[in-house]
């Protein structure tokens, strides 16, 4: 077994290694980039070495520096983990020339699965089921196009050497197909240096099967079991679940079968996934093998009992697999979400700022957290912005979907926007309960699982209020705010005392009026009266409202005072000084960055007419493409920027004119 080992990657999968590398006595090396200097692998790591700037281009796509480091440091192997250069076959055989192991798969295999186009050629030989489509080498619009209308619609636009849902586009008829095919070629060449495409019939109504794989230098080769991830977004992942739900054994074993002969066409090694889509009929279809380990590995290994980093050690160290097919025993049911900094509201659009506050749900034999942020970290504008997975186990599906639940509502962020309440709609919705699972599942009950939130806003204040007024009760030196000489509203002897709190929730403001009598407050909330008791034991304020005890979470940040109930939060600003708003203010003819990100295309023109809906400026953050559109109808006066440049949050792109205006 090796001695050390270096983790080139960062985030929860660096810490995931980590741990079990130590478990093993291993010692590790981290790597970093200016923006991960204080980041929690590197504290876990034994050692750790600066790899250069924030962009992954001058940091974690470094191959050259990071084998370098690895030589000096004596690491004998290197663990790429997932995403950055797991799948560089260029990196894979640099390491294999500098007498460093790679823990993954052969320079071989990584370059028969780089391409997806390619994969199809390999895996039609090996007689595994393909989804009819088109994946050659020409290229040009005219051809593909031919093709398009050969495979017929509705059809699905995706990058060959792609992953992530990044590059892909689904086409519902012809006249969408140049535009399609535009956006997911410059997406592709953004995030992976090459424009390649491949097209594919799209099945309306498929379920999104994985099935992990494992091989080691001896000839042996197994398949554990499979993993329904069906629940996606954008082509992104949002809930992973093994095993899959309405499953037969002999589905699986056929699946993992086939799963089993792709890998061994190409002569794999380590860990693999290969994906399928599982259609109605009970038909499956190859669509990708990932030559490295899953982000949603954590299922398996709970429905397995076995660890699957450990595995990967074990056979880049020369070892036999640990178990053989017939050994793989399936315990239980398992699912995991990923935690992210988004906001679902607004499509999903990735946020960056401070962990002002985190807590997590308690780790034990049923609930699991993989996460690589602490509280007060940075969320980045240079990384995805997962926060965490978080896993749960028990005996049958529907009580891990009720460990699930219970777990996020044990789960309580403040200062980004994450998408917490909106796994806690995803899991707890009826038609996810029944298993009715296919791609399409969150556009097709969007409805639902956009609702509006909780109508506990008043809750909520008045527990916001509670919480200031018993931080402003600890003992002080000087006079506190029911000192009455700090009254600016009309104290007068011998009548009670009356504080204001002033509180902003979204655009909504309150002026509640708060009575202190005896054990008490009386609490007004626009006329409406509440009387009300309160105390605070660090973060949890325990309080009576009229007939009604609760207890929830709250946490604070300068002026922000964040209420948990449940899956929800609600923000309010507590101002210290009531203040008017500006009259007159108008920013609707301002169309600004919606974050962090590069300008990639300018579609419109100064002086030109545009129509609501028409893009007028296309940008890119986090390796994914965002349009910005005309809201209405009118001119647009001035573009600020030009393809290439980069903009900040909040940054005025469009000066636009409406044309009611």
């Amino acid at each position: 077994m090796f001695r050390k080992i270096l983790i080139a990657n960062r985030g929860e999968i660096a810490c995931r290694v980590i741990d079990t590398a130590h478990k093993l006595g291993i010692r590790c090396v981290a790597v970093y980039s200016e923006a991960d200097a204080n980041a929690r692998h590197v504290r876990m790591a034994d050692e750790a070495y600066l790899l250069g700037p924030a962009p992954s281009k001058d940091s974690y796509l470094r191959a050259d520096k990071i084998i370098a480091i690895a030589k000096q440091s004596g690491a004998e192997a290197i663990h790429p983990g997932y995403g950055f250069l797991s799948e560089n076959e260029s990196f894979a055989k640099a390491c294999d020339e500098a007498g460093v192991v790679f823990i993954g798969p052969p320079v071989g295999a990584i370059t028969a699965m780089g391409s997806k186009s390619a994969a199809k050629d390999i895996m039609a030989k090996a007689g595994v089921p393909l989804v009819p489509g088109y994946h050659g080498d020409d290229q040009s619009d005219a051809l593909l196009s031919t093709e398009s209308e050969r495979i017929g619609y509705p059809q699905l636009l995706k990058a060959a050497y792609g992953g992530g849902g990044k590059g892909m586009r689904v086409v519902w008829k012809k006249a969408e197909f140049a535009d399609a095919l535009a956006s997911a070629r410059r997406e592709a060449k953004a995030g992976f240096g090459n424009d390649k495409m491949l097209i594919e019939r799209y099945l309306t109504k498929p379920r999104h099967i994985e099935i992990q794989v494992f091989a080691d230098n001896h000839g042996n080769a197994v398949y554990l079991a499979e993993r329904d991830c069906s629940i996606q977004r954008r082509h992104q992942k949002v809930i992973e679940e093994a095993p899959a739900p309405n499953f037969s054994s002999e589905q699986r074993k056929a699946m993992g079968e086939a799963a089993v002969k792709a890998a061994k066409a190409i002569d794999y090694r380590g860990a693999g996934t290969v994906e399928f889509l599982f259609d109605e009929d009970g038909s499956f279809y190859f669509m990708e093998m990932n030559t490295r380990l899953q982000v949603e590995h954590p299922v398996t290994e709970m429905i397995t009992g076995q660890d699957l980093v450990k595995w990967q050690l074990l056979v880049a160290a020369g070892e036999k697999l640990p178990l053989a097919q017939d050994d793989i025993q399936l315990d239980g049911h398992a699912i995991e979400v990923r935690v992210y900094a988004e906001d679902p509201d607004h499509d999903f659009l990735p946020q960056t700022g401070k962990l002002t506050y985190l807590r997590q749900p308690e780790a034990n034999r049923h609930v699991r957290v993989d996460t690589g942020v602490v509280e007060n970290d940075e969320v980045s504008p240079f990384y995805d912005p997962m926060i965490a997975k978080l896993i749960v186990w028990d005996e049958s599906r529907d009580r891990a979907i009720a460990r699930m639940l219970r777990a996020l509502d044990d789960y309580r962020i403040a200062g980004v926007t994450t998408n917490l309440g909106f796994l806690t709609s995803l899991t707890e919705h009826p038609a996810f309960k029944a298993a009715e699972l296919d791609t399409n599942f969150i556009n097709q009950h969007q409805h639902t699982l956009f609702a509006p939130a909780n109508k506990e806003n008043n809750q909520a204040l008045v527990l916001a209020a509670l919480y200031i007024l018993q931080q402003q009760k600890a003992p002080q030196t000087s006079c506190n705010s029911f000192c009455p000489w700090q009254f600016s509203h009309g104290w007068r002897m011998n009548e009670t005392p009356t504080v204001e709190i002033a509180l902003q929730h979204g655009e909504h403001k309150t002026l509640l009026k708060v009575q202190q009598l005896q054990q008490h407050y009386v609490i007004d909330v626009e006329g409406q009266q509440l009387c009300c008791t309160a105390e605070l034991n660090g973060d949890e304020l325990s309080a009576v409202l009229g007939d009604h005890r609760t207890k929830v979470r709250v946490s604070r940040y300068a002026d922000t005072i964040s209420v948990f109930i449940k899956h929800q939060r609600y923000d309010f600003i507590y101002q210290t000084e009531v203040t008017t708003e500006v009259e007159g203010a108008d920013h609707a003819g301002s169309l600004t960055a919606p974050m962090n990100g590069t300008i990639v295309a300018v579609m419109a023109k100064a002086g030109s007419t545009v129509n609501a809906g028409d893009t007028l400026v296309i940008m890119e953050a986090m390796k994914m493409e965002y349009s910005i559109k005309a809201p209405k109808n009118g001119v647009v006066n001035e573009v600020f920027y030009a393809a290439g440049d980069l903009v900040k949050d909040g940054a005025e792109l469009v000066d636009f004119t409406p044309e009611e205006a």
